[in-house]
């Protein structure tokens, strides 16, 4: 089935169109038969990948190239109001589409699997994604992250699922009416948005409440945020709830995993009320016990949907890994360089910790890159204790993306933070300088990090050919 466009999306217009949540929406519209158009501040391979699908993607924002006949204008919560595009479309009356609104208005008519959580959205999302295709399911999905090459973050499939990531930062979430949602954890975030953890709650009771009568909600059974949402959902008429975890009353308890270098073995007993539990074990090809539950919960809401636990977990062996997610760069003079998109302390220990699993004696080195100034304001002790996990560390300046200086707040937080826990960190005012600075720490057997959700990520190829030459 080929669902139809949605209304005013049909020559549609994206200001930010490289983005990683923008593209998909562009990409599945493509294929729907939509002109789609688009413009990013700079050219990238996933303007290529789009070009390559009838897609005109400018570089740089100017209002010539908004389309005369332009019948929406989409953007993101980082688009700003004197963007010149999204000011000419007012100009003009050419309504703005937010995003979420976007993604909202593809799920029409699909049977909707949301994925929410604080972290861990994307690599359940693809898990998911990858697992349902390989079954011959042919899901729509729209992911936070390209799979294995640029452009490939999103499907427009053919059949009656549809997989997303449903993103709480901003409370797009709200929008989306799935069938099965899913809810990894609950933690304090994005403090532009959320100024307590009461209002993270709201937030998700929210999310939840849009799930469709009848429908499902896969959830964490360990996590202390997760645990007191299911409390509050509790009695909640039609909806089916759904645990997952270490807890002995998970409906999906993750019995053990097994670590081996960059991959996993996870055995999941599957049970539930009045239903003897059954044992499946399934390899991932990521480390960590983090990332193994994501699997399960990956594993859950594909149940959920109606998909056989067996089958499933069987396909869930052929995901091999999505970019940024602990994904192994390359190797150069003994050393691995893998890439981590970890930026909240509790993604940050649980990569670090995931990666001390495979050195097999050798140390772990990272490069960290703070992610927004928000973010380090209220959470730059915690981000110093997890990187004294790591053998060493340098610590970059922060990423700014959509957000303004905030006076005082310095990368240097989170250095003093980290010292403070006994960790071997120092600064790095210049990122050019990273490479230098890892080979010369850096020898056989060591795996080297690039964590953070900014450019961070171009260090990768830049430390292998250091440590090549």
């Amino acid at each position: 089935m080929t669902p139809a466009i949605p209304p005013a999306m049909d020559r549609p217009h994206f200001i930010g169109i490289g983005g990683a949540g923008m593209s998909g929406i562009a990409k599945i519209l493509a294929r729907r038969g939509a002109r789609v158009a688009g413009s990013d501040a700079k050219d990238s391979e996933t303007a290529a990948a789009l070009r390559a699908l009838g897609v005109e993607v400018h570089v740089g924002h100017a209002a010539a190239h908004l389309a005369e006949d332009a019948s929406s204008v989409v953007v993101s919560s980082a688009i700003r109001a004197d963007n010149p595009e999204l000011a000419e479309a007012t100009r003009r009356g050419v309504p703005a589409v937010h995003r979420s609104e976007a993604l909202a208005a593809l799920m029409t008519g699909l049977r909707t699997i949301a994925v929410a959580g604080t972290h861990g959205k994307t690599t359940t999302t693809s898990m998911l994604a990858v697992a349902l295709t390989r079954l011959g399911l042919s899901p729509s999905y729209a992911i936070g992250g390209d799979l294995d090459v640029p452009g490939s973050n999103a499907e427009a499939g053919t059949g009656d699922l549809f997989v997303a990531e449903a993103d709480e930062s901003d409370r797009s979430f709200h929008r989306y009416r799935p069938e099965v949602a899913v809810i990894l954890n609950v933690e304090l975030d994005h403090h532009a948005n959320y100024a307590s953890m009461e209002e993270i709650y709201e937030s998700f009771e929210v999310f939840v409440s849009r799930v469709r009568a009848g429908g499902t909600l896969v959830i964490n059974a360990d996590q202390a945020g997760a645990r007191e949402l299911t409390a509050r959902l509790a009695g909640r008429q039609g909806l089916r709830i759904v645990t997952y975890g270490e807890a002995p009353e998970a409906a999906f308890r993750v019995v053990r995993v097994v670590p081996d270098r960059l991959t996993s073995e996870v055995t999941v007993a599957i049970g539930g009320e009045g239903v003897p539990a059954r044992e499946l074990a399934f390899r991932v090809a990521v480390p960590g016990r983090h990332y193994a539950h994501n699997a399960v919960a990956a594993l859950a809401a594909g149940v959920a949907a109606g998909v056989p636990a067996e089958e499933l977990a069987h396909a869930l062996g052929s995901y091999t890994g999505v970019r940024r997610r602990l994904q192994l760069m390359g190797e150069a003079a003994g050393v691995q360089v893998v890439d981590s998109y970890a930026h909240h302390p509790t993604e940050m220990a649980a990569d670090l910790e995931a990666i001390r699993e495979g050195t097999e004696g050798g140390r772990v080195l990272v490069a960290f890159q703070p992610h927004l100034f928000s973010r380090t304001k209220e959470l730059a002790e915690e981000m110093g204790r997890a990187l004294a996990l790591a053998d060493a560390c340098l610590v970059l300046g922060i990423y700014p993306a959509r957000e303004d200086p905030i006076p005082g707040v310095t990368s240097e937080l989170i250095v003093d933070a980290a010292r403070a826990h006994g960790a071997d960190v120092r600064s790095v005012a210049d990122k050019s300088t990273v490479p230098d600075a890892v080979a010369g720490i850096a020898g056989p057997g060591d795996i080297v990090l690039t964590m953070g959700a900014g450019d961070v990520t171009e260090l990768g190829p830049q430390i292998l050919a250091r440590l090549s030459g």
